[in-house]
């Protein structure tokens, strides 16, 4: 890329990435700091340490079960991502694309529809897309963009699809605490993410998204391909040969079909019982939905197991950071201080105090972003985020569904410099964070305004409801 087209802030970019590839901790650690905080907040509003340790211990495996959904859908989207047939389908959408150029812009949109079904399903498979692409010698596509771009589906708009935890476990009642339960009640998708207005954002932030991509690209003289980052062929391991007798069942299909067949059955039964939007909005039927198709497609359970062990280094961060999340939850709504108020009481007021009804979603947008930077969880951050957040539109009256889209929109932002979300693709592509950052950096700039200025305007579309308890 000529200087030009380097300007500023990508160079800006660059040296924030690799500022932060040096000097951030583990996730894991802003997790345990935002536990310190919360508690030490408790304590100085006069909270006993009877009633704060109480509350955390209580809280901590209070979460098991969305953890465990959560790190499922990482695994289903890698194992789907993964499977032969599906790869052979990324070959074929390889062929598309005549020019690098457009094949950055055509990754970007591929990655960005493929997280609205699954954000881990989009990381791996946007990733693929880019090693299949880089393998073909007719065209010179750069290969730090066309991972960003790879990147968009998690950094853009991942939230506003069917694996927003947000919106997943506000339709889930099961799986929420019961502190935030009795402050929003349940909302379905039908509240949410199927809102009008959320989808009317969610398109033009891909369009704009896709635009971005388009004038950011380097031209071919410029472009850096595959080849200069010394990236291989192949990123998925090919299934090994069969070495003892005892391994037959695991490379023969029956198993695979017999519990496949069982699986389609449940959800046929499922779907023809419910509404497609209530049965997806379930997050078993969602990840058992996943698993079933991955178990099919890699036809072969060995195939299937091989990928289920490369996915499970991905789900860490959710397994060892969501219990701490929990306990913050805890501390937060059951924590009471000398005056019997909790924090979660005490934030919400000073939402009430800083915004108003019409403001309060470009407020709640800008908070949350810059929270995100330090929680990189969308499911975590927002069992941090909700007690106070959701108490404060109720007592705002702003429409309890359009907050959790305000969430959603202004969570992914910080996704697009933060590198904590980017492993499992920069896994996929051989490829470092300040490589891609800089490219979704610019996506940043163009995305904050964007973001904030059509949350506060479709906003202004949408009436309050009560809670509506299950």
């Amino acid at each position: 890329m000529n200087a030009s087209q380097d300007g500023w802030m990508a160079r800006a970019a660059l040296r924030s990435a690799a500022w932060a590839e040096r000097w951030f901790p583990d996730a894991w650690v802003f997790a345990a700091l935002g536990v310190v905080v919360v508690a030490l907040a408790a304590f100085s509003f006069g909270a006993t340490p009877t009633a704060t340790v109480t509350a955390f211990g209580d809280g901590f495996w209070s979460l098991i079960p969305f953890t465990m959904q959560m790190a499922f859908v990482v695994i289903g989207g890698y194992v789907l991502a993964t499977a032969p047939v599906v790869a052979r389908f990324i070959d074929v959408l390889a062929r598309a694309p005549r020019t690098g150029r457009g094949a950055i812009v055509y990754i970007a949109l591929v990655s960005m529809l493929a997280s609205l079904l699954s954000w881990g399903f989009s990381l791996v498979f946007g990733g693929l897309l880019v090693r299949a692409l880089a393998r073909r010698g007719d065209l010179h596509m750069d290969y730090r963009a066309a991972g960003a771009a790879a990147y968009l589906g998690l950094g853009a708009i991942w939230a506003m699809g069917l694996s927003s935890s947000a919106a997943q476990l506000q339709a889930n009642p099961a799986s929420m605490p019961p502190g935030l339960l009795a402050i929003t009640g349940v909302l379905p998708f039908s509240q949410t993410i199927f809102l009008w207005q959320s989808i009317v954002l969610t398109a033009v932030l891909i369009v704009v998204s896709l635009l971005v991509c388009w004038f950011t690209a380097p031209s071919d003289a410029n472009a850096r391909t595959s080849r200069d980052f010394d990236v291989g062929e192949t990123s998925t391991p090919a299934l090994p040969p069969r070495t003892r007798p005892g391994e037959w069942l695991e490379y023969s299909p029956a198993l695979s079909m017999a519990i496949g067949l069982l699986g389609l059955g449940w959800l046929g039964h499922e779907f023809a019982s419910k509404s497609a939007v209530t049965a997806i909005a379930n997050l078993n039927t969602y990840n058992f939905l996943f698993l079933t198709l991955g178990i099919l497609l890699h036809w072969r359970p060995r195939s299937f197991l091989d990928a289920v062990s490369r996915a499970v280094p991905s789900t860490s961060g959710v397994l060892i950071q969501f219990p701490l999340y929990g306990g913050i939850a805890a501390l937060l709504t059951h924590v009471p201080g000398a005056d019997g108020a909790t924090l979660a009481h005490r934030l919400s007021n000073l939402f009430v105090h800083v915004a108003g009804t019409e403001s309060f979603p470009a407020v709640m947008g800008a908070y949350s972003a810059i929270l995100g930077f330090f929680v990189p969880s969308g499911g975590g951050k927002w069992l941090v985020e909700a007690p106070y957040v959701m108490q404060a539109a109720n007592d705002l009256h702003v429409h309890l569904g359009w907050a959790v889209q305000v969430y959603n929109a202004a969570e992914a932002l910080p996704n697009l410099i933060n590198p904590f979300w980017m492993l499992p693709l920069l896994g996929v592509l051989g490829l470092k964070a300040r490589d891609v950052v800089g490219y979704t950096f610019i996506q940043l700039v163009v995305h904050v305004p964007l973001v904030l200025g059509m949350l506060w305007l479709l906003g202004l579309t949408l009436s309050y409801v009560p809670p509506v308890m299950p």
